[in-house]
């Protein structure tokens, strides 16, 4: 069968060269070295970081809001330039897929967020200035407020944080 076969043995394809010189790949600063879990570089919130790829702790830029769904499960390969969080806060964990999917999720220890999809509602910018032509069928939410007062009479101390309602202009139609 041997003979059957043709010498192949001394074929070396650019592939497998690349690989083993690891062509293309970006060394970390130290072998083996994961930055998830170092703590934030001082010199680089103050600009001062001359080190960059370089440094062993991380360079974090901006205020990240959720938590990286892909540095969830150790697949994240932006590292430091990932625009989501790479550390664990349970207050800032995105939004589970099944509950707001389906309105329900089997999972009860999930660490996904869920948000109910009648609180994405936004209000009607119609209704709130006193009649929605839509009525019941409107897409938006109706919500009854009492009109502040202070407004209607002209200055309302309180201004945004008054907990009356304000007629703001802005809206649909303007």
């Amino acid at each position: 069968m041997q003979e059957l076969i043709a010498g192949v043995e001394k074929l070396v394809f650019d592939l497998e060269r690349d690989v083993e010189h690891q062509r293309g790949a970006l060394l970390l600063p130290f072998p083996g070295m994961d930055k998830s879990g170092a703590s934030v570089c001082e010199f680089f919130l103050r600009g001062l970081c001359a080190k960059g790829l370089m440094c062993p702790f991380r360079h974090i830029s901006g205020e990240k809001t959720v938590v990286c769904k892909h540095w969830l499960r150790g697949l994240c390969k932006r590292g430091d330039l990932c625009e989501f969080l790479h550390e664990y806060d349970m207050a800032k964990m995105p939004e589970c897929y099944f509950y707001s999917k389906f309105g329900e999720c089997s999972n009860r220890e999930c660490p996904f967020l869920h948000i109910d999809p009648a609180s994405r509602i936004k209000d009607c910018p119609w209704y709130d200035r006193g009649f929605c032509k839509q009525g019941p069928l409107c897409k938006y939410k109706h919500t009854r407020r009492v009109m502040c007062v202070n407004y209607l009479a002209g200055f309302c101390p309180e201004g945004p944080k008054c907990k009356f309602m304000q007629y703001v202009s802005g809206g649909v139609g303007e």
